[in-house]
């Protein structure tokens, strides 16, 4: 099994557009495991079409409750589940995160019994097992090793990058977060960083197109990471490529891959992918 990186939903923000691109949800594969990081809208279909069975879900990791990054957590185990899984599925996901399955649960309990009673399928409960985390070392399993770090992402308390070790990679998620001096530290040396970004000059597109402009734009400044940010913690943390994700605006015309670059490389001179989904990074 091939160490890569499959960028499923690459927007920020929980709407979707005509032809455009999904919110935020990744596959890892690495050290002969599939993680799924973080489950926005369409997560369950990026992973059928990046070619693997639901049925083989194994890890999933959430870096926070905000919808585009949870919003189909118990919809992809569901369909997994009615897809054949029958094994353990283990869920890392910050306080909070054992409830919103138990909601989904409750929510669907007809359903669940009804294919229980009549399907023959094991007890979807069962196969699910929820691990609330904090900042620190999250899971050391033979070759692989994950670790967190509280970002700055208000008025989110718990919201966490996390770093991905094994096969001798290394490999650093920012989650949603404010420009954030101490990543750089906890990615320092990294293979890949995936950080989230936005345009300045893209801001105007998306609080137009949102509605609520004056709360959303203090939002967004406040709580995320211009690219010229993102470039900053990647030079500083000297990390061999960084991957631009969680783009906001992703689905404006405007602005194209050259805008992104442009605002990246005056101060990040390493390798640069700008995200889009379906996109495999080769690790």
């Amino acid at each position: 099994m091939m160490n890569t990186l499959t960028l499923l939903g690459t927007k920020g923000g929980p709407a979707i557009r005509p032809g455009g691109p999904n919110p935020t949800s990744m596959l890892l594969t690495l050290s002969g495991r599939r993680i799924v990081i973080d489950c926005g809208l369409g997560v369950s279909r990026g992973l059928v079409e990046a070619g693997m069975s639901l049925k083989e879900l194994d890890l999933v990791f959430i870096t926070h409750l905000h919808s585009d990054h949870v919003l189909e957590l118990g919809p992809l185990i569901h369909t997994a589940w009615t897809t054949g899984l029958n094994h353990k599925v283990i869920v890392y996901g910050p306080a909070g995160t054992r409830a919103v399955w138990a909601g989904f649960l409750a929510s669907l309990a007809y359903d669940i019994e009804t294919r229980i009673a009549d399907e023959g399928r094991p007890d979807l409960a069962g196969l699910v097992e929820i691990i609330e985390y904090g900042p620190g070392e999250v899971l050391t399993d033979q070759d692989l090793t994950v670790t967190a770090l509280r970002v700055d992402h208000p008025p989110v308390t718990d919201c966490f990058a996390l770093k991905f070790v094994g096969s001798g990679k290394t490999i650093v998620f920012s989650a949603d977060t404010a420009p954030f001096p101490p990543l750089a530290d906890f990615a320092l040396g990294a293979d890949l960083l995936v950080h989230e970004a936005m345009l300045p000059e893209g801001l105007d597109s998306i609080v137009r197109r949102t509605g609520n402009g004056s709360r959303l734009r203090e939002h967004l400044v406040a709580s995320h990471s211009f690219a010229a940010d993102a470039a900053q913690i990647a030079a500083q943390a000297g990390v061999g490529m960084l991957v631009l994700n969680h783009l906001i605006p992703a689905d404006d015309p405007a602005f194209t891959e050259a805008h992104w670059r442009a605002a990246v490389t005056r101060v990040f001179g390493g390798s640069l992918v700008v995200g889009r989904d379906g996109l495999v990074i080769s690790l």
